[in-house]
């Protein structure tokens, strides 16, 4: 089977069991953020040594969030999602999201500022994703007002609980490495 199929050379793409659309539909862009996305976990997960308390290793976890982005983009770009039996994601996954944020939580110190993105490399590009996440999570947001969109709120739901994650993630990376936090000061 050859990569390449020439069939969006003039600016359009197949959704998955629908119509062609232009590259610029909102769907789109929520399911190539969410791709966007899951690169990013990727290149962060391939040089992270990181172990959670529970000696869970951040690879494994990244992978696991990595199968829910793929999961969350076929739901994306899917025109009926409950028809084609692409609603793949569930509240668990959420569920194990907040379970990681709050045993993280209790092994780092309250904020008591806003932080800057920074630290160890790790952290940097960990607060670099949660951007991008927060990105796809105004893209699903914006696609849900569009008249063809299916509901989306477990996917809403699921980046932005993501994004919290990877803001709590960037912290603890610091942490573990021995790094304070970088507390934004405002200008005098």
């Amino acid at each position: 089977m050859k990569i390449y199929t020439k069939s969006g050379d003039k600016g359009t793409t197949g959704l998955f069991a629908g119509p062609r659309v232009s590259k610029d539909h909102p769907r789109i862009a929520a399911y190539g953020t969410v791709d966007e996305l899951n690169a990013m976990l990727g290149v962060i997960a391939s040089s992270s040594q990181l172990l959670f308390q529970d000696g869970v290793p951040l690879t494994t976890f990244l992978q696991e969030i990595q199968s829910d982005l793929f999961s969350i983009g076929a739901e994306l770009a899917t025109p009926n999602a409950d028809k084609q039996g692409m609603r793949l994601l569930d509240l668990a996954r959420i569920e194990a999201l907040e379970a990681r944020i709050d045993a993280m939580q209790l092994q780092l110190a309250p904020l008591e500022s806003f932080v800057l993105p920074g630290g160890t490399q790790g952290s940097s590009m960990l607060q670099w994703a949660r951007t991008v996440c927060r990105r796809a999570e105004r893209e699903v947001v914006h696609l849900t007002l569009q008249p063809d969109a299916n509901e989306c709120d477990l996917v809403v739901i699921y980046l932005n609980r993501l994004s919290d994650l990877l803001f709590v993630l960037a912290r603890y990376d610091n942490h573990c490495a021995g790094v304070q936090d970088i507390p934004w000061r405002k200008p005098s």
